[in-house]
């Protein structure tokens, strides 16, 4: 079992940045891809970036690109998400996941089901 602990969310104003963090206990000695998603209120959790186990690889959210930016530490088993130039939109729960892979994998999942844990969330509110 991996366990999944987030933070870094608040409240922030439009244009603001916010980092969020992910650290990982339990069994880190797996290799994992770790990702991002976020679900706002009345709507579906949809992911939002992910990175492959060597950091080599990340995707994003279409809609997201050049604004966020996913890294890792495994050293650390921590995974990060920097969030600028912020929009009310951007408002809602904050989940970190992580999918076992192969050793060595460069892929990074984008759906909900690929993942095996996740994290309770943290919220993002972002004022107008």
């Amino acid at each position: 079992q991996v366990q999944l602990v987030e933070s870094g969310g608040g409240v922030v104003q439009a244009g603001g940045s916010l980092r969020l963090s992910c650290a990982a206990s339990g069994r880190t000695d797996g290799t994992y891809a770790m990702g991002w998603f976020r679900q706002a209120p009345g709507k579906e959790r949809e992911f939002v970036a992910g990175i492959s186990w060597s950091g080599g690889n990340t995707h994003y959210a279409n809609s997201l690109k050049g604004r966020f930016t996913i890294s890792r530490d495994n050293s650390k088993n921590t995974v990060d998400l920097q969030m600028n130039s912020l929009k009310p939109e951007d408002t809602a729960v904050y989940y970190c996941a992580a999918d076992e892979i192969l050793y060595g994998s460069r892929y990074v999942p984008e759906q909900k089901y690929e993942y095996d844990y996740w994290g309770q969330g943290t919220q993002v509110t972002v004022s107008s």
